[in-house]
C-alpha cells in the first residue's frame, strides 16, 4: 500500500524532542520497515499532496497542518481508503465525498484533550489579565502601570461561557472550577447540568457571558457561526478564546468588533487556513494573544498521537474494526455524532 503522511518541516536546532515533524515523522519509517509499504512522507500540502493523491490508499496529516481532503481531491484519489488525522479534528477532510466513495475518516480521539484544555485555561488568563500589553513593555523597556491595568481583571466571579461542552469543555470547566467563576455551556449533543458547569440556550450564554471559549468542531452548522451578527450580542467588553477551529468565528467580523472593543480581546491558536499566511490580519488585529496551532501538540500529546495512529494502521492492515471512539466516518457513513448533529 501506499501512504501519504504530511508533516511540518524539521528544523535542525529545535526538534530534538518533537515527534510531529517530517523527519520522525511518528515513527512511522520504523514501525512500516517490515510490512512491505510504501510510506511517503510530504512537506508541502497542496502540489506534492496532488501529484501522489492518484496512487494512495491511506493518507495521514495533522489538524496543525492538514493535508485538506477536498471532494475534488478525493476523486482524483481511486485507492484511497482511509484517512488518519493524526490527532483530533476531521475538517479537513470532506466527509460527505468520503462516505460517497467509501473512504474510512479516523482520528485519535483524546490524544490531546488535556493539553487544549489547559492552554485554553492559560489563554482566558491571559486575556484577563492584559498579559500581553503587560509582556509587550517588558520588551520595549516601557514601564506604565496605568496603560496594563485599566484593561486588567480578576478571573474572581466572572461568568465563562463554554460552546462545546464535549471532552475538552468539560475538563475546562474542572480546570477552572478552583478559580471560583460561574460557569455555563451550551452544547447540541450534551444538554444536561454537570457539578462544574450548567446549560444554557445559545442566547444566554452570548448575552451574559464575559468570556467565550470554543471547544466545538467545525461542521456547516458552526462553520461561521460567530459572525458579526453573533458577536455583536456578546456582552460590551468580552473575551473569546478559540482553540477549536478558525473557521467557526469569522475572520472580519472579529476584527471590527476589536476594533471598536464590543470584544476586548481574543486568544486562541486556530487559523483558517493553516499553517496560516504571513498576511493574516488577526496576527496584527489589536489585543490579541494569538499563538500557531500547538495546543495539541505537548510532547505528550504528540506520544499519544503518536500511539494512536500506529494502533489505527495496525488495526486496517490486519482488517481489525477501528476503536469505535476514533471512527468518524466507516463503511461509507459517517458515524460520530459531532459531525452528525444539527
Amino acid at each position: 500500500m501506499k501512504i501519504l503522511a504530511l508533516f511540518p518541516q524539521e528544523i535542525p536546532e529545535e526538534s530534538e524532542n518533537q515527534l510531529l515533524n517530517d523527519k520522525y515523522a511518528l515513527g512511522l519509517e520504523k514501525f512500516l520497515a517490515n510490512e512491505g509499504h510504501d510510506l511517503v512522507i510530504l512537506k508541502d500540502n497542496e502540489d506534492d499532496l496532488d501529484a501522489q493523491l492518484p496512487g494512495a490508499d491511506v493518507v495521514i496529516s495533522a489538524p496543525f497542518y492538514p493535508a485538506y481532503l477536498t471532494a475534488e481531491k478525493i476523486e482524483n484519489a481511486p485507492n484511497l481508503k482511509l484517512a488518519i488525522t493524526a490527532g483530533v479534528g476531521s475538517d479537513h477532510v470532506d466527509l460527505e465525498a468520503a462516505s460517497k466513495n467509501n473512504i474510512n475518516v479516523v482520528e485519535v480521539t483524546g490524544s490531546n484533550t488535556v493539553s487544549v484544555a489547559e492552554h485554553a485555561v492559560m489563554d482566558i488568563l491571559i486575556l484577563l489579565r492584559n498579559f500581553m500589553e503587560g509582556h509587550r513593555q517588558s520588551v520595549d523597556g516601557e514601564w506604565n502601570l496605568s496603560k496594563v491595568g485599566n484593561h486588567a481583571h480578576n478571573i474572581q466571579g466572572k461568568k465563562v461561557g463554554i460552546f462545546g461542552f464535549g471532552r475538552i469543555g468539560q475538563l475546562v470547566a474542572e480546570r477552572l472550577k478552583p478559580f471560583d467563576v460561574e460557569m455555563q455551556h451550551y452544547d447540541p449533543i450534551n444538554q444536561n447540568d454537570n457539578e462544574d458547569s450548567k446549560f444554557v440556550n445559545f442566547d444566554e450564554l452570548l448575552t451574559t457571558s464575559d468570556v467565550i471559549t470554543i471547544h466545538s468542531p467545525l461542521t456547516p452548522e458552526t462553520d461561521n457561526l460567530f459572525n458579526y451578527k453573533t458577536l455583536s450580542r456578546m456582552k460590551e467588553g468580552s473575551y473569546i478564546v478559540n482553540t477549536a477551529r478558525g473557521k467557526i468565528v469569522n475572520k472580519d467580523d472579529l476584527i471590527k468588533l476589536v476594533d471598536t472593543e464590543h470584544i476586548q480581546g481574543y486568544a486562541g491558536d486556530v487559523w483558517y487556513p493553516q499553517p496560516a499566511p504571513a498576511t493574516h490580519p488577526w496576527r496584527t488585529m489589536a489585543r490579541n494573544a494569538m499563538t500557531i496551532h500547538y495546543s495539541g501538540m505537548t510532547l505528550e500529546a504528540q506520544k499519544r498521537i503518536e500511539d494512536g495512529v500506529k494502533d489505527i494502521l495496525d488495526r486496517f492492515f490486519n482488517n481489525q474494526s477501528f476503536q469505535e471512539k476514533d471512527i468518524i466516518v466507516v463503511e461509507g457513513e459517517i458515524k460520530s455524532p459531532s459531525y452528525n448533529a444539527k
